[in-house]
């Protein structure tokens, strides 16, 4: 098949977080059964977009504000109208990853324009909006998602919002789970910093990276050898994060060491002893299972879609959120080395058997082959 899949934004800071992981994810596994595979997307980086990106074709234009207010989700170019148009030209499925963003927005006008088969997979960023932007974004953007022979959905959560907003004449809902390649058995045996707790992921306040501090702070007074780095793109939690790290006199242990690339993200993953995600209301969070691909043992909340199939499996610490609990369960696995091994075998576990690529791919095969007439 031919496969061209749009999402807004490639970057080398991996700022858009879990929705590129997914659509790299997705294509290379295509790209390695045999499948056509293209990426499309806005570039953002310190060097010219690569052509490829392992085995994908990627196409690509610097993104630009267009709407300066709007962070990401106001980014585009002229011209990538233009390759939207030429890469879906005889392409036998698009698959656009789509939040409310002007990317999505014109990646939905093209296709409905080109008449192609195409399905959306939301990752829970379209949720019923009352504010004036969002109402009138949404009367250009709900009809065209619509058309959509489906849209892919994770969480039962993600189900509702997404029913809410399309309404009853909405394409069918089909549930499809993120998936991830596991690294080598060698994973779970190479060296580690025994004493390196990392945060990875944006800087924004649904992640939390205050309680990443908050909990340091806790743990240094019992071990003091233990040090801890957040990494990620600031997106408006960098000064507090630095004042509560002065404030708490840990400028020597709490360090942030910037944004990452996804191969550095992967290297940081296989460094650190623990990797520890405060963030709450995460539909699917993608970093907590890159760093269980990695083996590296996870700390999170329970305010996660996957936090009770991970408890369940015993395949990470799940907390109520809270700096004592993370602090708890973090200073527990500095301790003890059987633990950290434990946890890190029961979630590479949880990937093959649940998370995996292949079995996500094999389930994305089955929707691109049903031809099924869309409604309308």
């Amino acid at each position: 098949m031919r496969l061209v899949h749009v999402v807004t934004l490639v970057s080398d800071d991996g700022a858009f977080g879990g929705p590129t992981s997914v659509a790299v994810a997705q294509l290379q596994e295509c790209a390695a059964r045999g499948h056509d595979v293209t990426l499309v997307s806005l570039w953002r980086g310190g060097k010219r977009a690569a052509p490829r990106i392992g085995g994908v074709r990627f196409v690509s234009r610097p993104a630009r504000s267009l709407v300066r207010s709007r962070g990401l989700l106001g980014l585009m170019h002229p011209l990538l109208l233009r390759d939207l148009w030429r890469a879906m030209g005889g392409a036998d499925t698009v698959h656009v990853h789509a939040g409310r963003d002007l990317v999505s927005l014109a990646a939905l006008t093209v296709a409905r324009l080109r008449r192609a088969d195409f399905v959306a997979q939301t990752h829970g960023m379209v949720e019923p909006r009352t504010g004036t932007v969002a109402r009138l974004f949404d009367r250009l953007y709900v009809p065209l998602l619509r058309r959509a022979r489906c849209c892919l959905v994770l969480t039962d959560h993600e189900r509702r919002s997404l029913a809410a907003v399309l309404g009853p004449d909405g394409p069918p809902l089909l549930s499809l789970p993120n998936g991830l390649r596991t690294s080598g058995d060698e994973a779970l045996t190479r060296p580690r910093d025994d004493h390196e707790v990392i945060f990875l992921a944006r800087l924004h306040p649904r992640k939390r990276p205050e309680a990443f501090v908050e909990m340091a702070a806790l743990v240094h007074k019992e071990i003091p050898e233990a040090r801890f780095t957040l990494y990620g793109a600031d997106e408006g939690s960098l000064p507090t994060v630095n004042r509560l790290v002065a404030e708490r006199g840990l400028t020597d242990v709490v360090t942030y060491g910037g944004a990452l690339d996804h191969p550095s993200a992967l290297e940081a993953y296989r460094r650190a002893a623990v990797y520890v995600l405060p963030s709450v209301r995460e539909p699917f969070p993608m970093t907590v299972l890159e760093a269980l691909a990695e083996g590296t043992p996870v700390v999170c909340t329970d305010s996660s879609g996957i936090s009770d199939e991970l408890e369940r499996r015993e395949a990470a610490l799940v907390t109520d959120g809270s700096p004592e609990s993370l602090a708890d369960a973090v200073a527990a696995l500095l301790v003890d080395e059987d633990l950290r091994r434990r946890l890190a075998e029961a979630g590479r576990r949880a990937i093959d058997e649940v998370f995996s690529i292949r079995a996500v791919v094999d389930r994305l095969e089955g929707v691109y082959g049903d031809r099924e007439p869309r409604r309308g």
